[in-house]
């Protein structure tokens, strides 16, 4: 499985620095922004993130179903094993503009398509979890904690992804004095998407996050991702602090 999302990534900054305007209110040059990133996109993962964003900002319905009808041309051809979370947005999307537009075969036909990808997680891993814990080998992560994010909140989940290089993120921003670790680790019972990810500002699970109420069994340590710099942390502190959207617990 290929992990292409990464936060780094200019077209997915791009998309960020779009939605950031947009929020304020300044539609014109999000629209730019969102614009420019289609044009810089190189693969067919970033032409699929930058034309959905073209897409979902366009006030005109014709313009947003053709470009929606891009992201998913671009999504499929991707063959990103992420991506797969992303079609029942899509579809739903395409079918909200064929209903706008009138055309109710049409949307029948992409809401159906719509409800036929399973939405459960078909991520095969391997899975990781980042903190600044000191555990071993057959040691298990269990819910209850409090959350990195709201000291208040007690998590009802554990959370991991397969995405190395976001786990060790969350290691860069957990609580604690110990140094960041990333460990491999094994569901030991059903999981599910993230909430407080998937679809949120970007379609689907594109960043491969999970939860489980059953413990994760530590199998192993990484040490190879790419790990954040001091200043790109505080900045992560900073977007989290404002965050003013409720943790789905």
């Amino acid at each position: 499985m290929s992990n292409k999302f990464d936060p780094k990534n200019k077209i997915i900054r791009l998309c960020m620095l779009g939605m950031g305007m947009e929020e304020q209110g300044n539609s014109e040059e999000a629209s730019e922004v969102f614009l420019q990133a289609w044009n810089e996109a190189i693969n067919d993962f970033e032409r699929f993130i930058a034309a959905y964003h073209v897409a979902k900002y366009k006030k005109d319905i014709s313009e947003r179903l053709k470009w929606m009808e891009t992201s998913l041309q671009y999504a499929i051809k991707s063959k990103d094993d992420s991506v797969k979370s992303a079609f029942p947005t899509i579809y739903l999307s395409i079918s909200k503009c064929y209903e706008e537009l009138g055309d109710y075969n049409k949307a029948k036909t992409n809401y159906e398509l719509s409800n036929s990808y399973n939405t459960e997680p078909y991520d095969k891993g391997p899975f990781y979890h980042g903190t600044r814990a000191d555990l071993k080998v057959g040691d298990l992560l269990v819910a209850g904690r409090n959350s990195n994010y709201n000291c208040e909140l007690k998590m009802n989940h554990i959370y991991f992804t397969s995405n190395i290089n976001g786990a060790g993120l969350a290691a860069a921003l957990a609580k604690g004095e110990g140094r960041e670790r990333v460990y491999v680790v094994e569901p030991t019972g059903t999981f599910e998407n993230d909430p407080n990810v998937t679809d949120k500002k970007f379609p689907g699970n594109l960043t491969c996050s999970y939860r489980s109420q059953y413990p994760l069994r530590i199998v192993g340590e990484k040490t190879d991702w790419v790990k954040q710099t001091p200043k790109e942390v505080n900045q992560w502190r900073k977007k989290l602090a404002n965050n003013k959207g409720e943790i789905i617990n």
